[in-house]
């Protein structure tokens, strides 16, 4: 009786949000890439003012325009203090607060620039051979740190001094192409130079070692941190290369004495990912990031501290069976914040250092993906399916949010937002299983509407409040669509278990999770049953290639996108090791490895003899990570079997899709596939 009577009124509620919106304008992919796109944010040493980036596209351009902006704390008009197309990023405050630091392109290579508060007043002030690519201020304003690609292998040219216009490569060990570059001899190393209006020399603290930090492809200067005192410096390296390096996860905390010019390791013994180091406000310790096992990149990320006067380590928040990140410490360095996914959302929690005790300070659907101290208050980006990042202030005591950025706000207030609800799903093994379902603007639940299966990649990642500039569920309900994102086995914010339970097993139970989704949602009397679309990317393009030859005539349409067809070529042309041996249980050819030779029975292109539905493929040239070939196969596969099907590839792009032509191409193929087998 409950569960009927929640259904009438969850229909009313959409019924009546669909009659609000009917004069508003759907989502289209030129609206999708007109959107503010935030990042950099930080607090002004007062607590008075928010500094943050925003990046637009021009699509007629096919490029975007990054500039900067500051906002009250307290709230009320944000103010864009710069406007010019020369490209810049990494903006700080300076530790005095007089100043903003940032990195430009202006002068021709990437140079330090300090400006005003207002944005008025450029000054270049670095002149490094060659450019930079990040920056820190230390904290007593006397110094600077700073990363620069440091030229250490030799390349064609060096051997073949006489050949310079040759293009070769050549290799000698694995990890010769990483995410969408080819290794060039390059490494990026840590320098340090005595602050001025004229930085030119700095000391490389890595000087002649093959090493990098932070690490590639997405580590930032997150990874890299002054004591308060200004006399130490942290950072994250893992000090491999080739092979070793493609088989490991194991990175470390190392400690830099500019006095000594000594090096310590601080997690030596500590097994995986060891990232993020952060100084208490005191320096006495230091919080970071670990990962306890090698080559398990999903392992679960704990919060450690190492206090420096006991000598001690200790792993706070033990108990919590969730990922930690994005830690920092409250200015009296009694207690710790940070970002962690529960149930398909990432909230602010805290850790108090005198008890232990955990405290979650925000609650709601949504995704918060970073958080600062300012004062009596905290500031945090938030973002959620109805809605891109913006900033907020946060109250302390009751986790509630003000809005501070209100950067898209024109935009939103015009835009028929589709109504996203949580949905529990028994699986097979009788767990209870979450899912979001998005509707169509102006929803009817008399009508009838076609619905998409979506499936995540990773395989472990979350799917929570997540919004996509490209697997945009706001975009695919204007389109007509009702959508169905379930968090299936391997998904982030359920447990470990929840989530290593796919390892080893990615033709298994995480499949038979996606059909029980499906299947729940086509019982409602307004999902067309004989109209379903099964789309997805990473992972989840190997997942559709799997349903593809499993589904018993559920979909009439698939979309995989950067997906693994074949697992055993793909074991031989990706560059991260450690996670095909991770998830496969090794490699194919290990005829005694019972977990390996099971794992790669799981490969799509096994099940191609059962394909019959119409399939679009598509795959960036510069996704190293699976490789473009994989999209070449299930497609010449389809062909070659009398199935209707499309191959999209773009040169240009990698695992993702960053260019704002290539995006609405995207889009516009994405839609015109589904809309001729399911409309």
């Amino acid at each position: 009786m409950k569960k009927f009577l929640f259904t009438i009124l969850a229909i009313i509620f959409i019924a009546n949000l669909s009659y609000s919106q009917s004069d508003k304008k759907l989502m289209t992919p030129e609206i999708l890439w007109s959107f503010g796109r935030i990042s950099d944010v930080s607090v002004s040493p007062d607590n008075s003012t928010v500094l943050f980036a925003a990046r637009y596209y021009d699509i007629q351009k096919n490029k975007g325009q990054t500039d900067f902006y500051t906002v009250p704390v307290n709230g009320g008009e944000y103010k864009r203090i710069t406007n010019t197309p020369d490209g810049k990023y990494c903006n700080l405050w300076r530790p005095d607060g007089k100043k903003i630091g940032f990195v430009c392109t202006k002068s021709g290579t990437a140079q330090i620039w300090e400006m005003n508060t207002d944005g008025s007043g450029w000054k270049q002030i670095s002149n490094i051979d060659g450019g930079i690519n990040d920056f820190k201020y230390s904290p007593d304003g006397t110094k600077i740190l700073f990363t620069k690609d440091v030229k250490i292998d030799k390349d064609v040219h060096d051997i073949y001094p006489d050949l310079q216009k040759t293009n070769a490569r050549i290799y000698d060990d694995i990890m010769y192409r990483h995410w969408d570059t080819w290794a060039d001899g390059t490494y990026s190393h840590l320098f340090i130079a005595n602050y001025s209006d004229n930085i030119k020399e700095a000391n490389d603290i890595m000087s002649g070692e093959p090493y990098e930090t932070p690490l590639k492809p997405f580590g930032g200067m997150e990874q890299i941190n002054w004591a308060p005192d200004s006399k130490q410096i942290a950072y994250t390296c893992k000090k491999m290369t080739g092979k070793q390096y493609s088989l490991s996860t194991n990175s470390e905390i190392y400690i830099y004495n500019l006095d000594s010019k000594k090096t310590i390791n601080l997690t030596e013994g500590m097994m995986g990912y060891d990232i993020a180091p952060v100084f208490s406000p005191d320096g006495k310790k230091i919080a970071w990031e670990s990962m306890e096992r090698d080559g398990y990149e999903a392992d679960k990320n704990r919060l450690f501290i190492f206090d420096f006067g006991t000598n001690t380590k200790t792993y706070a928040a033990k108990d919590l069976d969730q990922d930690v990140s994005n830690q920092i410490w409250t200015p009296d360095g009694k207690s710790i914040y940070f970002i962690s996914g529960i149930k398909a959302t990432e909230e602010i929690f805290r850790y108090d250092l005198s008890d232990g005790k955990i405290t979650r300070i925000t609650d709601g659907q949504h995704n918060y993906l970073s958080v600062y101290p300012a004062g009596n208050k905290l500031v945090a980006e938030k973002q959620s399916i109805q809605k891109p990042t913006e900033i907020y202030a946060v109250d302390l005591a009751t986790g509630k949010d003000v809005e501070l950025s209100f950067l898209n706000k024109k935009i939103l207030d015009n835009l028929a937002i589709a109504d996203v609800q949580r949905r529990i799903i028994k699986t097979t093994d009788n767990k209870d299983m979450n899912a979001w379902v998005i509707y169509p603007p102006n929803f009817d639940p008399n009508k009838k509407y076609p619905a998409l299966l979506f499936c995540e990649g990773g395989p472990q990642s979350a799917v929570d409040q997540f919004w996509s500039y490209r697997w945009n569920f706001q975009i695919m309900a204007a389109n007509g669509y009702i959508v169905i994102a379930p968090a299936r086995r391997g998904s982030l914010t359920f447990g470990q278990e929840w989530t290593e339970q796919i390892s080893g097993d990615y033709g298994g139970q995480n499949m038979k999770d996606y059909l029980s989704s499906i299947d729940d949602l086509c019982k409602e009397t307004y999902v067309d049953k004989d109209k379903l679309g099964c789309v997805g990317a990473s992972y989840g393009g190997f997942s559709v290639y799997w349903l593809a030859g499993i589904h018993e005539k559920r979909f009439k349409a698939f979309i995989a996108h950067d997906g693994i067809f074949n697992e055993e070529a793909n074991y031989l042309e990706t560059e991260e090791m450690w996670f095909e041996n991770w998830d496969m249980g090794g490699p194919f050819w290990d005829s005694i490895n019972t977990v390996a030779k099971r794992s790669f029975t799981f490969s799509p292109h096994k099940l191609v003899q059962n394909w019959d539905t119409p399939i679009l493929c598509i795959h960036g040239e510069k996704d190293y990570r699976i490789s473009y070939t994989q999209a070449m196969q299930a497609f010449n596969a389809a062909i070659l079997r009398g199935i209707p099907a499309e191959l999209l590839l773009f040169p240009d792009e990698n695992h993702w899709v960053l260019q704002p032509q290539d995006g609405i191409v995207w889009q516009r193929t994405y839609f015109r596939w589904l809309d001729k087998w399911l409309k």
